[in-house]
């Protein structure tokens, strides 16, 4: 069984249809997603899986409901032909000590930038992120989350699929390696095209996501 990766915050499933994937997540596992809340201004919203501990699954896409935001979504999402596993999250104890840490190792995750999503209840989360204007475009490195006040997602009643598993493949795991190390975790790593695998276990058995 692979490791999980130290300070791991959340998975991101990026789709270009949030209804159709969620319905597919629901249908393959027996566990119907939470509505997580709206980006405004983003174009996007989002739904939310515990993966047990402080983790969880993101599962984002367009959201119909708003405007076209005039720049591109988050994560690619329009440029996506179907849902991927295009990133992950880790949240460390300081967040600012941890972005001057990786730029001592030679390693820029960028800057942290305010960020927010309004809750269905109405309920404003604010956190900080890396912008990761300088991070490696592969995905297979993570960006940097501080939740700082905010309650953390994890602590509202969120449905469950306990994470199994989490791996990743790339064509030159050894470029990968430092850049993890200079962000205090690690991953699981294979030779192959770029991409992320996770296994969560369900009611209908362990099922994986790529």
């Amino acid at each position: 069984m692979n490791p999980i990766p130290a300070l791991l915050d959340h998975l991101v499933l990026a789709t270009p249809d949030l209804a159709a994937t969620v319905a597919d997540f629901t249908r393959r596992t027996g566990v119907s997603p939470a509505p997580g809340g709206v980006h405004v201004g983003l174009g996007t919203r989002n739904h939310l899986v515990s993966l047990g501990g402080a983790s969880y699954l993101e599962i984002i896409g367009p959201d119909p409901e708003q405007s076209e935001p005039g720049r591109p979504r988050p994560f690619d999402v329009d440029g996506l032909t179907g849902p991927r596993t295009v990133t992950w999250a880790i949240s460390p104890p300081d967040l600012d000590a941890a972005i001057a840490a990786a730029r001592a190792q030679g390693y820029d995750p960028g800057s942290a930038q305010p960020m927010s999503r309004r809750r269905p209840d109405g309920t404003l989360l604010q956190w900080r992120l890396t912008d990761g204007d300088d991070a490696h475009p592969s995905g297979l490195v993570p960006f940097l989350i501080d939740w700082s006040a905010t309650t953390h997602p994890t602590a509202s009643d969120l449905p469950t699929t306990p994470l199994l598993s989490l791996s990743a493949s790339a064509p030159d795991p050894e470029e990968i390696r430092p850049l993890l190390a200079a962000l205090d975790t690690d991953l699981d790593l294979t030779t192959g095209p770029v991409g992320i695998s996770f296994t969560v276990d369900t009611p209908k058995g362990p099922v994986t996501f790529r």
